[in-house]
């Protein structure tokens, strides 16, 4: 994400006017338990489980409205990734 928002900070100085548009994700590794999250969620009035949470090898889909706003996941790193190809097509549309 940084290396994003430092590319779209140079194209600006340089006044390309370029908007930073691209879905903000993180991962973290716990121990052994990688964690992925990709999009933004501020608020959601349901989270779909696919997996076993605590079995780690889950994955959450946050969404309002019907529509997904962000993913976690553990153990699901294809799958993470795969959500953020779909959620950056959302958010080009």
């Amino acid at each position: 994400m940084a290396e994003r928002q430092g590319q779209a900070a140079a194209l600006n100085m340089l006044g390309y006017g370029a908007p930073f548009t691209a879905v903000p994700f993180f991962w973290s590794q716990h121990y052994d338990v990688p964690i992925n999250y990709v999009g933004h969620a501020e608020k959601w009035d349901e989270i779909a489980i696919d997996g076993d949470i605590a079995g780690k090898d889950c994955l959450l889909r946050f969404k309002l409205n019907g529509r997904v706003l962000a993913v976690a996941s553990i153990f699901r790193d294809v799958e993470s990734l795969q959500a953020e190809v779909i959620l950056e097509r959302a958010a080009a549309a």
